[in-house]
């Protein structure tokens, strides 16, 4: 056990030292250079050389052009940006019991055995008697009950981007928003495939209609680090068997 302490307590002090290092100063954002989302909206746009051949087509209000009057602005290519809605008022409850019970009794007499019973009786003292050779009887109850109770709310809009387009044209969508007030971090990260069809006119959408949805709500900071057990704690509540 003895080699072990020095490994442990230096392994103490590492993780301590990064908490260490934070005291007094606020969680850092993360950076948007080099992201998912930097790197769509980065990425070159396709060229309409229709409109470079004809300056009049470019500068008409009723082309079919995602910038005319009548165009349809709504994101379908990489490097769009859209909506996403969240709005998650959930609730399930579920109660369940059991019981069951079972009782048993057994008598067993034998008043002659072998002549036992007699021999043995006037030996004992007065009051007793040997009329019950054998008396055996067992009762069980067991009862259980269950139940689960679960409220979700969530309302939320992030802003998401495109950042791939599928070979059949179902979208990847990426976004990430961070909130920092004083020395708490809040941050919302929403993924997952969105078809262009259930994309509304107003550019969103809702997270009902985003498949393989990853969708994290949470935040680092003070208070987040106050509510989180200890490290110690919880490498002991691995490992201790009780």
């Amino acid at each position: 056990m003895k080699p072990f302490l020095p490994v442990l307590a230096i392994f103490v002090l590492l993780s301590a030292c990064g908490k260490i290092a934070d005291v007094g100063r606020a969680p850092e954002l993360t950076p948007v250079v080099q992201s998912a989302e930097h790197l769509a909206m980065t990425a070159p746009q396709p060229i309409d050389i229709l409109a470079q051949r004809d300056p009049l087509r470019a500068a008409s209000l009723w082309t079919g052009d995602r910038q005319s009057l009548l165009g349809d602005r709504r994101a379908g290519g990489r490097g769009d940006i859209l909506t996403v809605v969240v709005e998650i008022d959930e609730r399930a409850e579920i109660d369940n019991a059991t019981n069951r019970s079972r009782s048993g009794s057994e008598s067993l007499q034998i008043p002659d055995l072998f002549g036992l019973p007699q021999a043995v009786q006037d030996s004992l003292p007065d009051g007793s008697s040997l009329a019950s050779a054998v008396g055996t009887s067992s009762q069980s109850a067991s009862n259980g009950s269950g139940g689960v109770r679960r409220k979700e709310r969530l309302t939320l809009r992030v802003a998401a981007t495109v950042v791939d387009v599928q070979p059949n044209g179902v979208l990847r969508i990426e976004g990430r928003q961070e909130v920092r007030v004083n020395f708490e971090l809040r941050e919302m990260l929403v993924t997952g495939y969105v078809r262009p069809e259930d994309i509304s006119r107003q550019n969103e959408i809702t997270y009902d209609k985003i498949a393989a949805a990853r969708i994290s709500y949470g935040g680092r900071g003070q208070i987040t680090d106050v509510q989180q057990p200890r490290y110690g704690q919880q490498v002991a509540d691995i490992l201790l068997p009780f």
